[in-house]
């Protein structure tokens, strides 16, 4: 069956390439393993809740009501930073458009020159200066783009993704320029969120041990033992994060420049990006603009779409209705110029309404009367004279 394209108007986010995937009609987007940031939602909000639960009630009554205000705010702020962090475009820079990449493959070749057959061709790589320092300009093959300094692809979401860090599963998204500092910040708030719950765990178990016995207090409390479970495994992991991420941003450095060595001694490289300064640096990173997303993602393209030809027949197809008006009929009121008019409308209505040539019985022949005979004549003409001598 044959198809019709049909040209439609569709959101950008719906036709971008690379593995994330979008809700909220493209604005909130995501990579597609979000298994492990589930898991994340489900400590964060089990753990508090329990906090809640067990301990909130008996230290606002014995200690101070301020311990379960803050402990809200402080779990408001995580999940707040968390959601940043992951609903967000992490930087993801735009391949390049066919009439794009046809172009820089044309550059490519005309700066590499003929390359004899069976010799691997050079690097495709472009220098740049920043601050004093020659910076390599890596090609992308998957987006056809010369990424910009400190960008990298992701194997896992397919896209390049600016100023790129690392892809973290526990928040189902890249980390990267646009959303680095929430991430960040996601990490420092929930460890003291965790040592928060942790401290006042133990504290809530002493000080009911001392009235009631520590196994009845554990038997009471059955939740406090899962808490400082969960908070003792949890703390050395996202203690020990934040205090490496405090370390990348006083020397304004990626996880994947760390990773890679692109600044070590060994390489004799300087960080270019780096102030020389630790309040500069952070400065920088933290409260640096927040730059806007160069993807326009609910921005309008339009898209061909096949549709069969068949749904387009009769989705186009409009029915017809035949009308048929009786002709007018002139009276004595009538001009004279409108009744000629009226005319011709009725002998065309006739035409229209009279039968096909097929369909017509041949007329049948009028009976013609007998002739009179010379009898009735003379008695005719009898009459008609007495008639006249009266």
């Amino acid at each position: 069956m044959s198809a019709v394209m049909i040209t439609r108007k569709v959101r950008k986010w719906e036709k971008l390439p690379g593995k994330n995937t979008f809700c909220c009609d493209g604005r909130v987007m995501m990579a597609r393993q979000k298994g492990v940031f589930y898991l994340t939602v489900f400590l964060i909000v089990g753990t508090c809740s329990l906090f809640f639960a067990f301990e909130c009630p008996y230290l606002a009554t014995h200690l101070s009501p301020a311990i379960p205000v803050f402990a809200i705010v402080l779990f408001l702020f995580v999940m707040a930073m968390l959601l940043r962090t992951s609903f967000s475009d992490p930087g993801v820079l735009p391949r390049a458009l066919p009439e794009e990449a046809t172009f820089i493959e044309m550059e490519i070749e005309a700066a590499n020159g003929n390359v004899p057959a069976g010799q691997r061709p050079p690097p495709r790589i472009r220098n740049v200066q920043i601050n004093g320092q020659i910076v390599k300009l890596k090609y992308c093959y998957t987006c056809k783009i010369f990424r910009p300094p400190r960008a990298s692809h992701c194997s896992i979401c397919d896209n390049c993704v600016d100023r790129f860090d690392h892809h973290c599963p526990w928040v189902g998204n890249c980390v990267g320029k646009r959303n680095y500092r929430y991430f960040y910040l996601f990490t420092l708030s929930l460890s003291l969120l965790t040592i928060y719950i942790f401290t006042f765990a133990i504290v809530h178990v002493v000080m009911r041990s001392v009235d009631s016995g520590f196994v009845k207090t554990l038997q009471d409390t059955p939740g406090t033992v899962l808490e400082v479970l969960v908070c003792f495994f949890t703390l050395w992991s996202v203690v020990g994060l934040t205090g490496f991420h405090s370390y990348l941003i006083s020397l304004n450095q990626t996880t994947n420049e760390d990773i890679k060595g692109s600044w070590s001694g060994k390489n004799r490289l300087q960080n270019p990006y780096s102030h020389k300064n630790i309040v500069k640096n952070c400065c920088e990173v933290l409260c640096g603009p927040a730059y806007p997303s160069v993807l326009d993602r609910r921005g309008l393209t339009q898209d061909d779409v096949p549709v069969p030809a068949s749904t387009t027949t009769q989705s186009n197809s409009v029915p017809q209705t035949t009308k048929t008006t009786a002709p007018l009929i002139p009276n004595e009121h009538t001009p004279d110029d409108a009744k000629s008019s009226i005319a011709d409308s009725a002998i065309a209505h006739a035409e229209k309404i009279s039968p096909s040539p097929k369909e017509e019985k041949p007329p049948t022949p009028a009976k013609v009367p007998p002739l009179a005979s010379p009898e009735t004549d003379v008695e005719a003409s009898i009459i008609i004279a007495k008639e006249k001598a009266l």
